[in-house]
């Protein structure tokens, strides 16, 4: 995918979650070949999940390649809030990063600064994958200057700062992680509960106050389920994960 095209899709992906859903791919593998299937399917973005799959920096560029060939934006779920590897997920070719664990509106406004160039950041300029290796470095300015955020809610200490969270700039979206949530509540993997609920519909109530568009990961890939949670309001959703997927498969043909 060029440049342009990459710089559209980011365009087109922040109007849409305003008020439509966007729904995309979740990899745990580093296997170029499942990010290429995934990519053939009717996702927006595809994210590499650094935190609980098994990527290592070398072989990032491989599979964002595989997605961009379908021409999909490659998206990265941090493995935590070390600012050092963000210059080389971007050089690499990565368009946005799905930040986890956020629980004050000073750690977001650091790592947003982060993974920006100047005059927005303090991410170091040169030339890399993205831009082509200097070719492209021109046109790349814009995305790089403006990185697609997304900020993870998992526990109870956000809530608390989420006012503020809600109001940093840069800021793109909010995706609840129900299975920290639920844990941080006392009832891990338990959604049905009365606490979970009321506190997923605190952060939706206050997303929508601040219209900041919210998105949770939908694990469990049934229509479904899918549907359920457009029609609540998300309009970011991460549906299932790769690794999920394959076990459904299994399953289903190996029983």
């Amino acid at each position: 995918m060029d440049i342009k095209k990459k710089f559209l899709k980011l365009k087109s992906l922040r109007k849409k979650i305003k008020n439509k859903t966007s729904i995309g791919g979740w990899m745990q593998t580093t296997e170029p070949m499942i990010a290429e299937l995934l990519g053939q399917r009717n996702f927006d973005w595809i994210v590499l999940d650094i935190e609980h799959g098994t990527f290592d920096t070398s072989k990032l560029q491989n599979v964002f390649r595989a997605i961009e060939l379908n021409n999909k934006l490659p998206l990265v779920r941090l493995a935590n809030h070390d600012k050092k590897v963000l210059g080389q997920l971007f050089d690499s070719g990565c368009c946005g990063v799905i930040i986890p664990n956020i629980t004050s509106s000073k750690d977001l406004e650091n790592i947003i600064k982060s993974c920006s160039w100047p005059p927005n950041g303090s991410r170091g300029v040169g030339f890399s994958r993205s831009n082509l290796f200097g070719l492209k470095f021109n046109q790349y300015k814009k995305i790089a200057q403006k990185p697609f955020i997304v900020a993870m809610i998992e526990n109870l200490k956000a809530l608390k700062n989420l006012n503020k969270i809600l109001k940093v700039k840069g800021l793109d979206c909010i995706l609840i992680g129900p299975y920290d949530l639920s844990a941080s509540l006392g009832s891990a993997g338990d959604f049905s509960s009365k606490k979970f609920i009321k506190t997923v519909n605190s952060i939706k109530k206050n997303c929508k106050k601040n219209k900041i568009p919210v998105g949770i990961h939908l694990v469990d890939p049934t229509k479904h389920n899918l549907f359920k949670l457009k029609n609540e309001g998300y309009t970011f959703i991460p549906y299932s994960t790769d690794t999920v997927l394959i076990n459904k498969a299994l399953d289903a043909y190996l029983d």
